[in-house]
């Protein structure tokens, strides 16, 4: 089941992040595994502003969530994480889905995301999904912004591209 996320299910929304970040450290990028989640704040502005969604288990638990930016006019899934104890059930797609519904009935013509292209479960996983990548040269401000600070941030170590998929 897919949902609007709860101010209470916010500690939970960052456990799953931080269990989702654990994958990273199989892979070299221990700096990824490590990062934070977002913070409770902005979790919170997230959920107050109807932008922040769960899958649930059958007993209504959060396995995954999902948080989506507007961006010059598209729906850009700031972040989606699925607790790996739930992997491969189809939760992320499930929440992308909801995602490009919701954008879709307020006229958005597309979804974005920024994503590693060299993560199975990342670039390769949204091509799946019907994203495409976005030329550096055809990007929009606000994603170009949003790269920048991915940048900024130390995520360029390792090959970043922004997505897009048409509504």
């Amino acid at each position: 089941m897919i949902r609007q996320a709860r101010r209470e299910e916010i500690p939970r929304l960052r456990d799953i992040e931080r269990a989702a970040g654990r994958l990273f450290s199989e892979i070299d990028m221990t700096a990824v595994a490590e990062d934070e989640p977002p913070s409770p704040e902005v979790l919170r502005q997230y959920i107050d502003a109807d932008r922040a969604w769960v899958h649930t288990d059958d007993r209504d638990v959060a396995v995954g969530y999902v948080v989506v930016d507007l961006v010059d006019g598209c729906a850009h899934i700031e972040q989606i994480s699925v607790d790996p104890a739930h992997g491969r059930r189809r939760v992320g797609a499930g929440l992308i889905e909801h995602v490009g519904g919701w954008a879709k009935e307020r006229g958005a013509p597309a979804l974005t995301l920024t994503t590693f292209t060299e993560v199975a479960w990342n670039g390769p996983y949204y091509e799946r999904c019907g994203f495409g990548p976005v030329p550096d040269a055809e990007l929009t401000p606000g994603l170009r912004e949003i790269r920048e600070a991915e940048a900024a941030h130390g995520l360029d170590r390792w090959p970043r591209v922004c997505m897009r998929r048409a509504l």
